[in-house]
């Protein structure tokens, strides 16, 4: 579905019930963005802006990826390209939920990697906003006012125990609920 709607997907060597086999599709993302991170913080935040930019492309184009993380992407040209689609959130979610929590997954990666903090934050989230479907965008909205409710609990668990999973959360899920104050959902 990915390739047909000219989103860069690695070729499919082999497949059967148990196991897939890909082509090699080169560096991820993830990749470059750890040679980039000391090295040269501005590249590394506007290649996490490319991802954002990238899953709106996906989404206007009426696919989900379902865990867009950048060891799931890698570089097509002067576009990305996505891979390792062990979950179909559309079996059991609606597409625009489906999309709304991929750009929350991917800002669970932006907010606390990016170098350059709340600039690249709302540059990346700008990016995915300009080309996403209305409709996940309302339901991002509707999604983050429910897990913006779980906040205060997560920083309470966060001075006894502040893994890195929790601090994504709260970094992630407060910078969106401040997106919202910030931009329109329309």
């Amino acid at each position: 579905m990915f390739a047909e709607q000219g989103i860069a997907v690695p070729k499919v060597l082999y497949a059967s019930n148990s196991a897939i086999m890909l082509a090699d599709a080169g560096i991820t993302v993830q990749g470059r963005l750890g040679q980039l991170k000391e090295s040269d913080p501005v590249a590394h935040d506007d290649l996490m802006v490319a991802c954002a930019t990238e899953l709106g492309r996906l989404h206007a184009s009426g696919l989900c990826h379902g865990r867009p993380y950048p060891r799931d992407m890698f570089f097509s040209g002067r576009r990305l390209g996505f891979m390792d689609f062990e979950e179909d959130p559309q079996t059991v979610m609606p597409l625009e939920v489906a999309q709304a929590r991929d750009i929350w997954l991917l800002f669970l990666q932006i907010a606390t990697g990016a170098r350059l903090g709340m600039e690249t934050q709302n540059r990346a989230y700008e990016a995915w906003s300009e080309q996403a479907p209305a409709a996940a965008r309302v339901e991002l909205q509707r999604m983050i006012r429910f897990l913006g409710g779980f906040l205060f609990l997560a920083r309470l668990i966060g001075r006894v125990h502040m893994g890195s999973d929790l601090r994504r959360f709260i970094v992630a899920t407060s910078f969106l609920m401040h997106a919202f104050t910030t931009y329109s959902v329309d």
